[in-house]
């Protein structure tokens, strides 16, 4: 693998929190397994499939301008009301989301059966802007490198909000422990609109 293009989490399902730690290219705790990256630390590099089309990669995304990763948690056996409600929040400011040049990615994590159908089910009947991605996270790739892997029965990941800018620097981070304690829309422009 070449450092030079960072970690690659692809959606084969590769082993990647093992991976962050071997590269040095994540902060992890002192039980070895990786922590979410925080305010004023560099997004670590991922490639996911997106819903109904390729392989993107975090990098295409920053070079346009500001990021908002939007971690969601799944189908924990039922499509989640509360992503549901949240993914609703960002739909109500998707236009001033866009004056700020900013690309919405939303993940969404589980098992890798079904879980293509699974996320086309939780957009389903709703019209989302081209500005924001449904980004699929099979057998949690992605969310353990990120640290935030919600291993309990019946959950997936800790819903989590980051805004990196284009230098993929952190500049907002929300890791909730919670189902219910998600970033707030104003925080997330405040944010953005501060780059």
């Amino acid at each position: 693998m070449n450092h030079a293009h960072g970690l690659r989490l692809l959606s084969t399902g590769v082993a990647a929190a093992a991976l962050v730690g071997m590269l040095g290219m994540g902060t992890c705790s002192a039980s070895g397994m990786a922590k979410p990256p925080a305010v004023g630390e560099k997004a670590r590099a991922f490639t996911l499939s997106e819903l109904g089309g390729g392989p993107v990669e975090l990098a295409q995304f920053t070079k346009a301008g500001p990021v908002v990763l939007v971690v969601l948690r799944g189908y924990p056996g039922y499509q989640c009301p509360i992503c549901t409600v949240q993914f609703g929040e960002f739909l109500g400011k998707a236009e001033e989301l866009k004056q700020t040049g900013a690309t919405v990615l939303f993940v969404y994590p589980g098992p890798a059966e079904e879980l293509a159908m699974r996320a086309a089910e939780f957009v389903k009947g709703k019209d989302y802007p081209s500005h924001f991605r449904i980004l699929l996270d099979p057998d949690y790739s992605f969310t353990n490198a990120y640290g935030l892997r919600w291993n309990a029965e019946h959950e997936t990941s800790h819903p989590s909000t980051f805004v990196i800018n284009e230098k993929r620097k952190v500049i907002y981070a929300k890791v909730s422990k919670t189902h219910e304690d998600r970033a707030k829309m104003e925080d997330v422009l405040n944010a953005v609109g501060g780059k």
